[in-house]
């Protein structure tokens, strides 16, 4: 093991110093009844700032239950970050969680952008006027599913450099790159102890993945990393997530779905549980099926972690957003963590969302008892157990009952109740006496994302096209194809490389029925081959396995013959070991077929061509479109450019174009990329894995211009404009269900409800300013289904659909009791069963 460097034994020395000084100093807890909860405050002589104990961080004197939630500020548009902020603070988060991304702050080396979406000190404040905390995960590499990793390409090309490992030229313009970052947020004044929100800061990101890989250089490494992390004067604790060796005070962190029992804990006993990354779902890449995680799941997870000494949760992703232009990683679809709370559109997803926020309210009612009780853990069965905190001598009591059975449902006996545990779900018992919530039971309304086709958008909608044309005998010469990446340098997908051979009569089949075979083996991403000038087709690697072979018939003719491949990629790679060492491209090229045998062409002679030349005209411009004659659309080919004009879109919903009968290609709004599509790389369901695109409304004007490039053989013809809503909502509720949690809260310690009634209700609420205008279906029985695809089961209420109208109808809101007083219980065939009520209305 390699000796820390003694000015990190120093650091942490004094650190642990402060933190057992404000432990020394604890005082009495103060409560303060702010909007229903209980703050938890530590007096010390020195209240502002961030410290930490074995139980939480220490904010400005006060300890805090953190709900965070990921949203990176380049995958959307200024403009919509506000609401997202907005929408995170009213879902029960308290804290944003972003990367910074080296390789869009300093595209060029020494060349800075801190302008549109990479505005990172602008997001920073933002969240501040929303008295919310900040997490910044500096990095500086972040992974993400971002194009390599956030690492500018051109430290590929620095000399002797090695990513990630204790080398001189990375650690240099590492060590730059983040006190840059640290001291643009400490002039702005945005770290806690400066009055601001960023309450943490990462460096590095997952190492522990590929330590070894380096062997004693990961180790010191990692040691070098954290130094320089306290050396920057931040005042802000560090953590690394996944590092199991963390040094110092620097805070090891957990990443996964189920940190509550999968994470091995702190490497040092002063250091609290946190959570840095809990997926929301799982991000997607061209090829698979639909990623989900159900909410259910989510919330026991999280209230299992905070049971067990948890105190900080982050929210991978909260928002995803999406990917523009060409920052997606490899073959990472464009729209990124759609299945968070909030979706790609910024809309709330129901009844993830919603159900979060019902579980960091019921945390939030436990804060005194879990900050200053003790925990017990009580067996009630063979599947399930109690986790009791108690604080002695006072009334402060909170219980997590769960049952870990994943297939029934168990009654317990906690202190003389009787209490239905669903299967595989917590309840939560803020007074060890009442259960204000179930992570099984959804008491939050559902939703469905509906994609409405833009009358105004798509009325008098016509396409013109454009081909490129491949080109023969390129120059910048080598023997062998150039490897794709160093020849591109990350500045475009695409580069040509052609070949020409001379072929006698003698040389080619005899038989009319053979046709030579052109192969190229390539390391990746994916290639279109032309011969003599005629499309011969494409073929394409995956995220799993990058590498392919391309073989097709190709037509050969006595004389020179003509090879143009168009390589591709589908983003640089994010994660790994010795990431400058990956390779993709052609590399090697054989004729099979021809009478005189197999001809290896490999080291024929390839000119190269970066880029092609509708990017090099700015097609996608308006001003650069004028450089060619457009024509008329054909029934459509390889290569071909699209232009045409919309009228922004009616309403102020949000924007998407629906990429119908399209192959794979880029889409560029008024001159900027929206990004890549790829709409006939389908998943094993026989779908596309994503068909509708995100237009930001900041990118439309009046009239828009929009550009399409098609590499595939795809028509534009039935591409078409939407605009979305999840105007469509629902509820499903038991006469089982708990109340919600917001129908509590505490008071000098105690649990109080707000209202009398508590018993179970749907609740309905329409986005913006909306009313309910139509009831789509309502079912008090045993119903089944989601929401906008619900059935009436083998009995319902005949009332049921008038009683909600009655309750519902023209109303921006409502609530429905589920209480069979307010359904004729005349001809019930179910006597015996406890029913639920769904209902779906839809909004406008």
């Amino acid at each position: 093991m390699v000796e820390p460097p003694r000015r990190l034994l120093l650091i942490f020395f004094l650190s642990t110093l402060l933190i057992a000084y404000s432990n020394a100093n604890v005082k009495e807890i103060q409560e303060d009844m702010e909007e229903g909860d209980e703050e938890v405050k530590v007096g010390v002589q020195k209240a502002q700032g961030v410290t930490y104990d074995a139980r939480s961080l220490i904010i400005n004197g006060k300890r805090e239950l953190l709900f965070s939630g990921a949203i990176h500020y380049p995958r959307s548009t200024p403009d919509m970050w506000p609401d997202l902020i907005k929408k995170a603070k009213q879902g029960g988060i308290n804290t944003i969680e972003t990367y910074v991304f080296w390789n869009g702050h300093e595209p060029v080396e020494g060349q800075y952008n801190f302008e549109g979406e990479f505005d990172l000190v602008k997001f920073i404040k933002l969240i501040h006027e929303h008295n919310l905390y900040a997490v910044v995960r500096i990095g500086p590499f972040v992974q993400g599913e971002w194009n390599h990793g956030g690492i500018p390409y051109w430290l590929r090309e620095v000399p002797d450099i090695i990513f990630r490992s204790d080398n001189e030229p990375f650690k240099k313009h590492m060590k730059r790159f983040v006190t840059m970052i640290v001291d643009k947020l400490k002039q702005e004044k945005l770290f806690a102890p400066q009055g601001g929100p960023i309450i943490l800061a990462q460096i590095e990101n997952e190492y522990n993945t590929i330590q070894r890989a380096f062997r004693e250089k990961g180790d010191s490494y990692v040691q070098w990393a954290g130094e320089l992390a306290l050396s920057l004067n931040a005042n802000v604790p560090w953590i690394m997530c996944k590092q199991r060796d963390a040094p110092g005070p620097i805070i090891n962190t957990c990443n996964g779905r189920h940190c509550g029992d999968t994470f091995y804990g702190p490497n040092k006993r002063n250091k609290p549980l946190l959570w840095t990354e809990n997926w929301t779902a799982q991000y997607r890449v061209f090829g698979d099926p639909p990623s989900q995680r159900s909410a259910e799941d989510l919330a026991y997870s999280v209230a299992r972690f905070f049971s067990k000494n948890g105190s900080m949760v982050n929210y991978y992703m909260y928002y995803g957003g999406t990917n523009f232009g060409r920052t997606s990683a490899s073959f990472t679809t464009t729209r990124y963590y759609d299945e968070g709370p909030l979706d790609e559109f910024g809309l709330q997803r129901e009844p993830k969302w919603g159900h979060l926020k019902d579980v960091h309210r019921a945390l939030s009612l436990c804060k005194r008892a879990l900050f200053w009780g003790a925990p017990t853990t009580l067996k009630l069965g063979p599947d399930q157990q109690a986790i009791v905190w108690q604080q002695p001598g006072t009334s402060a009591c909170a219980a997590f009952l769960s049952n870990n059975n994943t297939r029934l449902a168990q009654h317990v006996n906690f202190r003389g109740q009787d209490i239905r545990l669903p299967a595989r779900s917590i309840s939560v018992l803020p007074d060890c006496k009442t259960v204000v919530f179930n992570t099984q039971l959804v008491t939050t309304q559902h939703n469905s994302r509906n994609f409405v086709r833009s009358e105004i958008a798509n009325k008098n909608f016509n396409w013109e096209m454009y081909r490129e044309v491949p080109p023969v005998g390129l120059g910048y010469k080598f023997e062998v194809p150039y490897e794709l990446f160093n020849l591109t340098k990350d500045t475009t997908d695409y580069a040509w490389y052609t070949t020409s051979l001379l072929l006698g009569r003698r040389d080619l089949p005899m038989k009319k029925n053979v046709r030579p075979v052109l192969r190229v083996a390539s390391l990746g991403h994916g290639i279109h081959a032309y011969v003599n000038g005629e499309y011969a087709g494409s073929a394409h690697g995956s995220k799993v396995e990058k590498s392919f072979v391309f073989q097709r018939a190709v037509s050969l003719k006595e004389g020179e013959n003509h090879i143009a491949l168009l390589g591709y990629l589908v983003g640089l790679p994010d994660s790994g070991a010795y990431m400058e060492k990956r390779f993709a491209g052609p590399r090697s090229i054989t004729i099979l077929g021809l009478n005189t045998g197999t001809l290896d062409i490999s080291e024929n002679g390839w000119g190269h061509q970066v880029g092609i030349d509708g990017e090099k005209k700015k097609l996608f411009t308006e001003e650069g479109s004028k450089s060619v004659q457009w024509t008329k659309p054909d029934q459509g080919g390889p290569l071909t450019w699209y232009k045409g004009y919309f009228d922004a879109p009616e309403g102020d919903n949000p924007v998407a174009i629906v990429m119908t009968g399209m192959g794979k290609g880029m889409v560029w709004i008024n001159g900027r990329s929206i990004g890549r599509y790829w709409n006939n790389y389908l998943s094993p369901l026989k779908k596309p894995t994503q068909s509708e695109y995100h237009i930001p409304r900041a990118f439309l004007k009046p009239k828009n211009l929009i550009v399409l490039f098609e590499e595939e053989e795809g028509n534009a013809k039935d591409v078409h404009i939407v605009t979305v809503n999840r105007d469509t909502i629902c509820s499903a509720v038991s006469e089982i269900h708990p109340p919600s949690p917001r129908l509590f809260d505490t008071k000098n310690g105690s649990l109080q409800p707000k209202v009398n009634d508590l018993k179970p209700r749907a609740e309905l609420i329409c986005p913006g300013k909306k009313q309910i205008v139509a009831v789509e279906f309502a079912s008090y029985g045993d119903p089944f289904g989601a929401c906008g695809a619900y059935f009436i089961g083998n009995c319902t209420a005949p009332e049921s659909k008038q009683v909600v109208e009655k309750y519902c109808l023209g109303k921006p809101s409502c609530q429905i009791p589920v209480d069979s007083i307010h359904f004729s219980d005349q001809n019930d065939a179910c006597t015996h069963l406890r029913k639920t009520l769904a209902v779906q209305v839809k909004c406008a």
